[in-house]
């Protein structure tokens, strides 16, 4: 039997190529960690504006309660996962060149998860009493 599909372009049929079938898993995690900042943002806003105008101390004080430092963390992870999912959509769209597009793609995972391990350290370290 023929293996062409119609209703692919026919440079896509002689190429071969077709969903990489990672677009669901990669749409809905950018959803829930979207859904996740807006819940996490507003906490920390909040956090932020109970600080305000509070001392050094009292400020790493509040960061060390157990509450928010595992909402801080959360935070910070879910920002920058969903930093690097959105950037990673924006490469795809508009780089194309395949080797600047793929060293894009591990710049920005790079930058994003030695961020994110910087920042969550950070909390830790306060919370920890370091």
């Amino acid at each position: 039997m023929n293996n062409i599909d119609p209703l692919r372009a026919p440079l896509k049929n002689a190429r071969g190529l077709g969903s990489a079938k990672d677009g669901t898993r990669h749409f809905i995690i950018q959803r829930i960690t979207a859904v996740a900042l807006l819940v996490l943002a507003v906490y920390f806003v909040a956090l932020l504006v109970s600080l305000a105008g509070a001392d050094y101390a009292s400020a790493r004080a509040a960061v060390a309660r157990p509450v928010n430092a595992i909402l801080l963390i959360a935070f910070l992870i879910a920002m920058f996962w969903h930093g690097q999912l959105g950037m990673q959509v924006v490469i795809e769209d508009y780089v194309h060149a395949p080797g600047l597009a793929m060293t894009c793609q591990l710049i920005v995972r790079f930058v994003c998860f030695l961020a994110a391990l910087a920042s969550v350290f950070a909390v830790l370290r306060i919370a920890l009493g370091a």
